[in-house]
């Protein structure tokens, strides 16, 4: 069998349990392509698996590849596959098998998408769990119509940034709260308006909101029930908001977990071989330094996206 190079974790901890070792390269099943990856994106929900923080990984779970989202190239297919061939591009949000954090993985052809033309693969391996994730909750969960008026709490993160240029081409109005040195960035992304969530109230500055796109919960999610119209949705990608309160307002309020999908993973990439959405990718390391990469993310005040860059 051949070996790859991949980052594990063996127990749950801190940046240090993240160890660079030689594995097995897997073999596709019949339903399944082996992607050569050339770059994996670094995401929160990375550092809390590792962490032992996400409740879907469990002790039994490891020892345990990370990453959920890559982009790379098809360099086998599994018998039954017909959509994909050996040399096809793609990129992938990867569901809760075999991670990204390697030089291969293995995935069902039915979560591939091809790869953005206009992308190179570090800004395309940015694009996949964060895309989705925004893609979710503005429009499966968040049903945002053109015209209307979404308010993004944490609109300069891997998710927000996204999520401010997905609702400017649906035609939708964009408030989003963010840190003073990111009012600049996401308004070049096309919101409408930045709010510094230090300096300024937003219920001070923003009304009548047809959604509410939640990113960081908290006091944050409480307050902006004071700027949601009656009838309108809150939809958050962490704690699930009130049931009195939506019930008070005649809103809709729910939570989720982003699921792979490859037909609005197809859309996406669309979008951005139109031009009209464009992944920020402010920082790259090499797989070796995975570590390095999640303690940055979990860290720092990061604009758009880290990405994890493999040299095969």
């Amino acid at each position: 069998m051949s070996k790859m190079m991949a980052v594990c974790i063996d127990s749950f901890g801190g940046p240090e349990m993240l160890e660079v070792r030689k594995i097995e390269r897997p073999e596709p099943r019949e339903d399944e392509v082996l992607i050569q990856v050339r770059a994996a994106s670094v995401n929160p929900v990375d550092y809390k698996i590792r962490s032992g923080q996400y409740p879907a990984v469990k002790e039994k779970d490891l020892p345990k590849v990370l990453g959920r989202d890559v982009s790379g190239v098809v360099v086998k297919c599994g018998t039954q596959v017909s959509e994909f061939r050996e040399g096809d591009e793609v990129f992938v949000m990867l569901d809760r098998g075999p991670g990204g954090y390697a030089e291969y993985v293995t995935v069902s052809e039915t979560l591939c998408a091809p790869k953005p033309a206009t992308l190179a693969y570090t800004e395309a391996a940015a694009v996949p769990l964060a895309g989705i994730t925004a893609w979710q909750g503005l429009f499966d969960h968040g049903h945002l119509q053109p015209g209307q008026r979404v308010l993004i709490h944490g609109g300069a993160g891997g998710v927000g940034h996204l999520a401010i240029q997905f609702a400017k081409a649906r035609g939708a109005t964009v408030a989003t709260t963010v840190a003073a040195e990111d009012k600049e960035f996401v308004r070049s992304l096309g919101a409408d308006q930045a709010i510094d969530y230090k300096a300024e109230r937003f219920e001070d500055l923003v009304s009548d909101v047809d959604l509410v796109f939640d990113l960081v919960a908290g006091e944050t999610q409480e307050r902006s029930w004071a700027v949601l119209k009656d009838g309108g949705t809150m939809v958050s990608t962490l704690s699930k908001p009130s049931e009195q309160q939506a019930q008070a307002h005649h809103a809709r309020a729910t939570n989720y977990v982003a699921q792979p999908n490859a037909a609005e993973l197809t859309e996406i990439a669309d979008l951005i071989d139109e031009g009209k959405v464009k992944p920020c990718v402010r920082a790259t390391y090499p797989l070796e330094e995975a570590a390095l990469a999640q303690e940055r993310l979990q860290r720092d005040h990061i604009q758009g996206k880290v990405v994890l860059e493999v040299r095969n």
